[in-house]
């Protein structure tokens, strides 16, 4: 994939208070800059978010908007979040990783993708900006 950043950072709470906020899909547009709007479009199999749910998500980059759908693969409160693009201009895989600290909580952002077509060639500028987008929570 020509996009592989991790974004990593203390935060100085407890795990389940970071997780708690930064795993409701309702906080997506403040934890990273570029959503614009984010929506629960399908929920788990049990209902709620969890394994199997989707959210689909609306950012821009570079001026364009961009829409996709991640599906949630693996939801294990407060330790990590992993999420897939079912619906996307490029194949995207983020996740999302909380561990203990002695100053609280070190929070990480890990995502993956490959811009297909023209945007292939802005792959460097895509890295440094999911880099900074992603400065708000982690």
């Amino acid at each position: 994939m020509a996009i592989d950043v991790t974004v990593r950072r203390v935060i100085p709470l407890a795990p389940e208070q970071v997780a708690a906020y930064a795993m409701d899909w309702c906080h997506d547009t403040e934890c990273t800059q570029g959503i614009r709007q984010a929506e629960l479009t399908r929920e788990a199999d049990g209902g709620g978010f969890g394994v199997g749910a989707e959210v689909t998500r609306t950012a821009y980059f570079l001026g364009r908007r961009i829409d996709y759908v991640l599906r949630v693969t693996a939801h294990e409160p407060p330790r990590l979040l992993d999420m897939i693009a079912t619906a996307a201009s490029m194949p995207m895989h983020v996740t999302y990783t909380f561990e203990a600290h002695p100053r609280g909580t070190l929070a990480g952002i890990r995502v993956r993708g490959g811009p297909g077509g023209l945007l292939r060639l802005a792959a460097p500028l895509m890295s440094r900006q999911v880099r900074s987008s992603h400065q708000g929570l982690a």
